[in-house]
């Protein structure tokens, strides 16, 4: 899709669908490029915006040598206090997210959607669906992911800044905003500048269901296991061979079945081999530690290395190794120092006529490493459903909800500054 660049006449007047069905054509997927931004696609995205963004008027339009994107509207309440909107705008590099194909369907009747590449969109799968009876709803075409996640928080926030730059008036102190880069990595927001965004808190708009706020999410450990074995002939392989297949394979039967994903909800922790690659002599795999507790947690990696000095014992001459290569915070021990951030957020849904949801995210935001990095930052909602799947969806009622949502909690964080 072409880069054309809308006058500011077209941004503030076409509306937070327009945005997002030109948002959704950009291509932007993550991956496993080792720098940030890790695929030169991204790059479009921040480029777009930082374009939008300045042909809107906004302040300090600036994107870091990461492609990350900040901006500032000016507010209008001297001594407010200065809060912070973020989306990020790279997609999930799992499922096929090049050439996106948005089809809007106006007013769903109810039942099954099929799309044109295949997949079925139902509600025996999607039980919310039966909330969006009577909704235009935003699908791909079924051939990729939609990218709702989250193209529909950027086009939230674009929106949210379109509508006060119409409503001068619109109570407001100064609000920052930023997109950021492989958030589905996990790599992007490490290389934000909290002190330099300068708010006293934010909101991610990257949650899903309408009435959304999350304020807790997994601790997370993600390591990478070897297991190191012996090769030999396979001919004269008897009392030599340390097969390191086997091993692997033992070791992850050994895991406890009740702590997989596929048989955890809730406030359920849980250990899963996500990736694997090896052969006799050494096998390595990726293992992904999640739990709501710092205690959970590490009960979890107790197991892992309980396991492996297992396999060293029963095999002599076996040699394992556990390294941390990444991991994130549950933000809420943080948020709960904090909880005028949270509040305003559920006062802000309440205001919107919605009825807030709170539940723990099962995974991890940007604002979970922004708590963590000392900028309090819930996550709303924005709409969309099914994430990373060729049946993502969006509603557009729910995408109008969020930017009500949006706008009201701008004015509640005035009304703290001219208390």
């Amino acid at each position: 899709m072409g880069m054309e660049v809308l006058n500011r006449e077209q941004l503030l007047n076409e509306g937070v669908v327009a945005k997002f069905l030109r948002y959704v054509q950009v291509d932007s997927p993550s991956g496993e490029g080792e720098g940030v931004p890790s695929t030169p696609e991204q790059w479009q995205m921040a480029r777009l915006l930082e374009a939008e963004l300045r042909e809107l008027g906004l302040r300090d339009v600036r994107v870091d040598s990461h492609g990350i994107v900040t901006a500032t509207l000016p507010g209008n309440v001297p001594g407010a206090p200065v809060i912070g909107l973020l989306a990020h705008y790279d997609t999930y590099p799992g499922t096929p997210g090049r050439g996106v194909r948005p089809i809007v369907h106006r007013q769903y009747a109810g039942g099954p959607i099929h799309l044109p590449a295949g997949p079925v969109l139902s509600p025996e799968e999607q039980p919310a669906l039966l909330q969006c009876v009577g909704h235009d709803l935003i699908t791909s075409d079924g051939s990729t992911l939609l990218g709702a996640d989250d193209k529909a928080g950027v086009a939230e926030i674009m929106e949210i800044l379109c509508r006060l730059l119409r409503n001068p008036d619109w109570p407001r102190g100064d609000l920052r905003v930023a997109f950021t880069p492989d958030e589905e990595t996990g790599r992007g927001v490490r290389h934000f500048d909290v002190a330099g965004f300068g708010a006293v808190a934010a909101y991610t708009f990257d949650g899903s269901g309408l009435g959304e706020v999350e304020c807790e999410n997994f601790n997370a450990l993600n390591l990478r296991v070897t297991i190191a074995g012996r090769s030999a002939h396979t001919g004269t392989a008897r009392g030599k061979m340390i097969n390191a297949l086997h091993l692997v394979a033992e070791f992850i039967g050994a895991i406890p079945a009740h702590m997989r994903p596929e048989t955890t909800s809730g406030y359920e922790g849980f250990i899963h081999p996500d990736e694997i690659q090896g052969n006799v002599e050494a096998v390595s795999l990726t293992v992904l530690l999640r739990d709501f507790t710092e205690e959970g947690l590490s009960r979890k990696r107790a197991i892992v290395e309980g396991l492996l000095a297992g396999l060293e014992q029963r095999y002599p001459g076996c040699r394992t190794r556990v390294e941390v290569t990444g991991g994130y915070r549950n933000m809420k021990p943080v948020l709960d120092q904090h909880p005028r951030v949270v509040e305003l957020a559920l006062q802000a849904v309440r205001e919107a006529g919605l009825e807030p949801v709170q539940k723990p995210i099962r995974g991890g935001t940007d604002g979970a490493v922004l708590t963590e990095m000392g900028l309090p930052t819930p996550n709303l909602f924005t709409g969309g459903m099914n994430y990373h799947s060729r049946t993502e969806w969006v509603s557009v009622q729910w995408m109008e909800k969020a930017v009500e949502v949006g706008l009201r909690l701008v004015a509640l964080w005035a009304r703290e500054g001219a208390a």
